[in-house]
């Protein structure tokens, strides 16, 4: 025993209470790995004849082991707040130097580059202002405070269902006398009576074949009825829609036509048409406006489709035919009278006074529309255009995307944060403030994108706490006291050995 090995105990129980110390101290900070101090034994030179006397003259530090274990995550709800789940560093940029860390909490500077709290560049992917990231190198990543450019509305999508049972727009038919006219015969008009109906469409002649008897001539369909008794102010049905009254006595081959009378559509009066909704459309510099459209029906599953500008006038663009099972069955385009060349896609034509490009062509598609027994109504509606916007907020994703959210409802890719791994972490020397360097010892640094290959995935709006387990680290205490004690009264041991021989 010497006082040489006492002395080397108390260095390296010093030191294990330096390292314990410095995890207890950093049991708060954001992605601090705690150390753990390795020790090894000494021996003096011995002659090759002598090995199995030697005596060991004490302990010394070999070195301290990092423990990169996974700290706990937890939620902070700060949108530059990055937590890693799994391996992998933040590779930060000081002034070109590459340096790499675990502690997620950014922010940003006054020029919108992505900082930690010593002013060092976060580096990642950038994208460019179409939202493409490029990874060919890592660069900075910068949050870009421009305006998002508008996009052209240029399609209008909607599903919608038009009720079977809404009324035909038509006014009160046209009765015109024709034939002989010899009888007494007087009538004041046709009435719909059901206006619903389909044949309220057709064409009707009525026919005297007698002062008493008459014949009613469908023209559209081509189909006239047996003859029938006459009754002064008895209606005289039409069709399954329309009836019309006569008084006085009729001679033979005395007629009447009756024509239907379509409703003149007008955009300023609902009574023109059987519904009518509107969205918003954008133009070629995110200037906005409201289309109407409307739709009349004008037979039995067949439906005029108009639309125009809520501040200019609604013309027809097309027809809608629908079959027996409530179906889109074609689509007519009113330019043409032409089958139009989608199912459903009628195109209408809205000016712009703003500068933009005008006329803007846009397709409305209503190819998801039905036509069922219920209410008119707005199953899906959608365009695909948009206004300019602001960067409101932004979130990144656990591939590190960095995704901003825009204030026209847009979002776009601003940039995908990186990550860095090593062969051996342990490799890595410890610059302080939560920072690594990379040497030799380490390995180059593996770059490559969140939950690719060996590295971890991201977590925003949280952080990763530090890895110290702290009832652990007080039991450690205890013991490297307890050593550091031990070590202590060997020097005293020593001493006393001494003083024993200065006594003899």
């Amino acid at each position: 025993m010497s006082y040489q090995t006492g002395l080397s105990g108390l260095s390296a129980s010093s030191s294990d209470l330096d390292v314990i110390g410095n995890n207890i101290a950093n049991a708060n900070t954001v992605g601090f790995k705690s150390g753990t101090a390795e020790f090894a034994d000494m021996y003096a030179n011995s002659v090759a004849t002598a090995v199995s006397q030697q005596i060991g003259i004490g302990t010394q530090l070999s070195e301290v082991q990092q423990q990169f274990s996974q700290g706990t995550i937890n939620t902070t709800n700060q949108a530059l707040n990055v937590a890693i789940n799994g391996n992998g560093f933040f590779q930060m940029s000081n002034n070109g130097t590459l340096t790499y860390s675990r502690n997620g909490v950014f922010q940003l500077d006054k020029n919108g580059f992505v900082t930690n709290a010593q002013g060092l560049d976060l580096m990642g992917y950038a994208a460019n202002s179409s939202g493409i990231i490029n990874t060919a190198q890592t660069v900075p990543l910068q949050v870009p405070t421009a305006n998002i450019a508008p996009q052209a509305t240029t399609s209008v999508t909607a599903g919608l269902n038009l009720n079977a049972q809404d009324d035909i727009m038509l006014g009160a038919p046209t009765a015109t006398p024709g034939g002989t006219n010899a009888g007494t015969l007087n009538t004041t008009g046709a009435t719909i009576t059901n206006a619903a109906a389909g044949t309220n469409t057709d064409k009707y002649t009525i026919n005297f074949t007698s002062p008493t008897t008459y014949t009613v001539t469908d023209n559209t369909l081509g189909t006239t009825t047996a003859s029938q008794n006459y009754t002064a102010g008895t209606a005289i049905t039409l069709g399954n829609g329309e009836s019309i009254t006569f008084s006085g006595a009729p001679a033979v081959n005395d007629s009447y036509t009756i024509t239907q009378n379509p409703t003149t559509f007008n955009q300023n009066s609902s009574s023109t048409y059987n519904y009518s909704t509107s969205t918003t459309v954008y133009d070629t510099l995110g200037g906005s406006q409201t289309v109407n459209m409307y739709f009349a029906k004008t037979g039995s599953g067949t439906w005029n489709v108009y639309a125009g500008p809520s501040t200019g006038t609604a013309t027809l663009i097309g027809t809608a035919n629908f079959n027996s099972s409530g179906t889109l069955v074609s689509t007519i385009d009113a330019t043409t009278g032409l089958a139009t060349a989608t199912l459903g896609a009628f195109t209408m034509s809205l000016p712009n006074t703003d500068g933009s490009s005008t006329p803007q062509n846009v397709t409305l598609n209503v190819a998801g529309t039905t036509q069922y027994g219920g209410k008119d109504g707005v199953n899906s509606l959608s365009t695909d255009g948009y206004a300019a916007g602001q960067l409101t907020s932004f979130t990144v994703g656990a591939d590190g995307t960095l995704t901003g959210n825009y204030s026209n409802g847009q979002t776009a890719a601003l940039g995908q944060i990186v990550l860095a791994n090593f062969s051996n972490e342990n490799g890595l020397v410890d610059l302080g403030n939560n920072e690594y360097g990379q040497t030799a010892a380490s390995g180059v640094a593996q770059i490559s994108t969140p939950g690719s290959t060996n590295h971890g995935v991201l977590q925003g709006g949280a952080v990763e706490n530090s890895n110290v387990d702290l009832t652990s680290e007080l039991v450690n205490l205890i013991t490297a006291q307890r050593n550091y004690q031990a070590n202590a009264q060997t020097i005293k041991t020593q001493q006393a050995v001494d003083q024993t021989l200065i006594n003899l």
